[in-house]
């Protein structure tokens, strides 16, 4: 029996048939639980129903040791399904919102939390697994949670722009740049999907894994502790406050093909193409970024934190 499937297993499985027309799935190629999950970096579970929902469609068959691609023509058939909204990802925005308003005291317990937002214990544990995982709120040692820094001012906001522009072009250069295909191709999947209408389906939570999740796995690649950790502890910081520097998505599908091109650089081994590529590429985001809060400025609330200094992102 197919339970109803989460945003997550829809999203999976609108990436899978993705892949499948794109060529990125032969027919007959056994594909498992296992090897999405690490792929795509989730837990089996989702991954288990969005394999289920594409067999019921026709789109895999089932065998003993997981499911085979049938073949392409199968995968027409296919729809992107809209994900439908998530009350659980609309808690979530909203207590990030609130912690960038700063609303929300920089220590606060679980009973505290049960009733500011009316949750059950297990969806506030959800949450909190998330929010941990994210890095930006930690349990205290006796009792309660704290929230971590993040950045708050959009002075701190473009610096961390200039900063990307300093390091993920450099890191296309380093001496011991090692090519992870897999991984590689598999987020150029990923940013294929965004481009041909995932991208209008997607949170904005989604679309920043998605997009953050790209840029490092390029920066991985150059085997440079330093550099490699220097972004994850970037995108830590800026999370919340991308959220409120959403692009229309018209204009982020344009940053996806930009992402594919330089995904089809450095797969052809054009990394000196990349790293000038990758230049021109975050700064015209930081430009656009600039530009949308131009037009669309923040909510007056979001000045509450405005003067804060800027955390040490530069720390590894």
């Amino acid at each position: 029996m197919v339970t109803a499937p989460t945003p997550l297993a829809l999203s999976l499985a609108n990436q899978l048939v993705e892949q499948l027309r794109a060529g990125g799935l032969e027919p007959g190629q056994r594909v498992t639980e296992r090897k999405l999950a690490q792929q795509f970096r989730v837990s089996r579970s989702p991954v288990r129903s969005a394999l289920q929902l594409l067999a019921q469609a026709g789109v895999l068959i089932p065998g003993d040791r997981g499911y085979e691609i049938a073949a392409p023509s199968a995968a027409d058939a296919w729809p992107l399904l809209k994900e439908p909204p998530d009350e659980e990802e609309v808690i979530y925005r909203r207590i990030a919102d609130e912690r960038l308003s700063g609303s929300l005291p920089e220590r606060i317990t679980e009973s505290e939390f049960l009733r500011r937002y009316s949750l059950t214990r297990a969806r506030l544990a959800r949450l909190l697994r998330r929010m941990t995982q994210e890095g930006w709120i930690e349990r205290l040692p006796g009792h309660g949670w704290t929230f971590l820094p993040v950045l708050t001012s959009l002075e701190a906001y473009e610096d961390s722009y200039r900063f990307r522009q300093l390091i993920e072009p450099a890191a296309l250069l380093e001496p011991r740049w090692t090519l992870d295909r897999p991984a590689l191709q598999a987020r150029r999947t990923e940013q294929l999907w965004l481009v041909n209408g995932g991208i209008f389906e997607v949170s904005d939570a989604k679309l920043f894994e998605l997009n953050s999740g790209l840029h490092e796995t390029i920066m991985e690649c150059s085997r440079n502790a330093f550099l490699i950790e220097s972004l994850r502890r970037v995108d830590r910081l800026r999370r919340l406050i991308e959220y409120r520097q959403t692009l229309d998505r018209k204009v982020s599908r344009e940053q996806c093909l930009q992402h594919v091109e330089i995904l089809d650089l450095v797969l052809a081994g054009r990394n000196e193409d990349a790293s000038t590529t990758m230049r021109r590429h975050l700064g015209k985001l930081r430009g656009l970024k600039a530009s949308a809060r131009d037009e669309h400025p923040a909510d007056p609330e979001a000045d509450v934190l405005a003067d804060t200094p800027a955390p040490d992102i530069c720390q590894v």
